[in-house]
């Protein structure tokens, strides 16, 4: 199997093949740092361009946070990502080394990824959808402890849990900001989402719950006025947030790219080890 078939294969995994040429087309983006800016140029100078709309592979230069919002950009064009670290956090990127990258990239491993939906009502009746790849976050905007009603399938199970916020997390963001919380780490393919109290207060025994990947988790504020609530998918914000409403989102999908030798199977396994 050459090249460009390997990387036609691989974006069959989340969308429908493209035609098969000699080499994949390559788009790079890079965050704004100046490092990444000056390997994009001389990645391009060496390799080619093309504009994301006529590319196979969309190749991302910066760390973690570019790479979240490169997954977002690129979700509805089907293409799968590569990325290479030239940021402070590289999880879920590979390492830099400009040399044999068509051969890398034909060579690399995916990992599809299906984000979270959150459907939010503010106060004052907005509505606003976002999606999450790595976790959607509840937190108080005040120093007031957050009230939250917590809800599965349409099932309260807790009525009143009293917390800094809550978040829910998918495997590939379990090791982010939900480890952080001392929620559990997630096997890729463990078709699980994690649960996660953020400085929860009561009730006092309650550290978090694993869900199945279909569930709906329904959350809602206590107190409104008196307790703001905020809730956050990846870095998309919505301030006083009344009713949340979490799934997963199973017919959107991108596929992220990872070198043979550190994939983001081992990647997260390899994290539980970690002292």
């Amino acid at each position: 199997m050459d090249d460009r078939t390997n990387i036609a294969h691989t974006v069959s995994m989340a969308t429908a093949p493209r035609p098969v040429f000699a080499a994949p087309r390559l788009a790079f983006v890079a965050s704004p740092s100046d490092k990444a800016r000056a390997a994009r140029d001389q990645l391009q100078h060496r390799y080619g361009t093309v504009e994301p709309d006529d590319a196979d592979v969309v190749v991302a230069l910066g760390g973690d946070g570019f790479m979240l919002r490169t997954l977002h950009a690129q979700l509805d064009r089907g293409l799968p990502v590569y990325g290479m670290k030239l940021g402070r956090v590289g999880f879920l990127m590979n390492r830099y080394l400009p040399d044999e990258l068509p051969s890398r990239i034909a060579a690399a491993r995916p990992a599809v990824l299906h984000p979270l939906k959150m459907h939010v009502t503010q106060r004052d009746g907005t509505e606003v959808e976002a999606l999450a790849f790595n976790e959607i976050s509840l937190l108080r905007q005040t120093n007031q402890a957050a009230h939250i009603e917590v809800a599965l399938n349409g099932e309260v199970k807790l009525a009143n849990l009293i917390c800094d916020g809550l978040l829910v997390a998918t495997p590939a963001g379990s090791t982010a900001y939900n480890l952080s919380a001392h929620g559990p780490i997630l096997p890729l393919d463990a078709n699980v989402l994690a649960l996660t109290p953020i400085s929860p207060f009561r009730p006092r025994r309650w550290r978090g719950a694993l869900l199945p990947f279909a569930t709906e988790v329904g959350l809602r504020t206590l107190e409104p006025g008196h307790r703001p609530v905020s809730a956050t998918a990846d870095f998309h914000e919505v301030r006083n947030a009344v009713t949340i409403c979490v799934q997963q989102a199973r017919t959107r999908a991108i596929t992220l790219l990872f070198d043979p030798e550190r994939s983001l199977e081992q990647r997260i396994l390899d994290e539980q080890f970690e002292l």
